[in-house]
């Protein structure tokens, strides 16, 4: 549906709820909650920023040769080699495993190859 010319009596669509409604002056959307919620749409919320270090205590390691994953420990309990770095994180609520934050916000497996 094209815009109305200047001072035309025409109903526009509420681009947010798509009612129907009467513009006065430059007026877009039909009311404030939707030139809100439009303002919203338009300017999303940042996404949280992960640390690129962390402290080691609260850093998750996994072991390259059995995948072992370790929450503050550098060195593989198993293997006794070193581990990789995978990100911050901390123990997961319900299995008390360690989980990197990359796991939770990107839903991946937190490798950054």
């Amino acid at each position: 549906m094209a815009s109305p010319w200047r001072n035309d009596p025409v109903t526009i669509a509420c681009p947010v709820c798509e009612r129907a409604f009467h513009p006065r002056g430059r007026q877009r959307v039909c009311s404030p909650a939707c030139r809100q919620a439009l303002w919203r749409h338009r300017h999303p919320a940042p996404a949280p920023i992960v640390p690129a270090r962390s402290p080691v205590a609260e850093t998750v390691y996994e072991c390259p040769n059995c995948a072992t994953r370790v929450l503050g420990e550098q060195r593989c309990p198993d293997c006794h080699v070193f581990c990789r770095r995978i990100g911050p994180g901390g123990p997961c609520p319900h299995c008390d495993e360690p989980v990197a934050l990359l796991d939770l916000l990107a839903g991946g497996d937190g490798r950054s190859d």
